[in-house]
């Protein structure tokens, strides 16, 4: 007879709770604002200060959040004034100021976001991976379930 798994419980920390958190730069394990360190604009904490999750995870890591950032830019900034100088509502020369100063300053401002955006992306993919929702793994099953 083959028997039927039993429906796991539900996870502590939510997939909405994730997202939540993660558009607000908040840890996505327990919600502190323990992202970046205090007084800092570009520090991130290895881990969080307030449940211990492991922030800084392995070398490359955040390559994605560094790909998010520059996507964003590019599509909500650089695409505009392209299309603005294009349709000549703006002219070139200020299109290319427009555009030299907008890939430095708003990927910048971007920073913080996109760092909070990826982790989020990460663990609403493997909610399972937050200590939070960890369970432990049965004998013979996986332990990403």
């Amino acid at each position: 007879m083959t028997r039927i798994p039993e429906k796991p419980p539900p996870f502590a920390v939510t997939r909405l709770q994730i997202v939540v958190r993660g558009v607000s730069n908040r840890c996505p394990n327990c919600g502190g604002r323990t992202l970046f360190r205090k007084g800092t604009l570009f520090d991130i904490n290895r881990e969080c200060p307030g449940c211990g999750l492991q922030i800084e995870h392995d070398e490359g890591f955040f390559l994605g959040s560094m790909s998010l950032n520059y996507g964003v830019t590019i599509v909500c900034f650089l695409t505009p004034v392209l299309v603005a100088a294009y349709r000549g509502w703006i002219g070139a020369t200020t299109a290319v100021v427009l555009a030299c100063a907008g890939a430095v300053i708003v990927p910048a401002l971007l920073y913080r976001s996109s760092r909070s955006w990826w982790l989020m992306s990460y663990y609403f993919f493997l909610p399972q991976q937050l200590p939070a929702n960890r369970r432990d793994a049965p004998p013979e099953g996986d332990a990403n379930l």
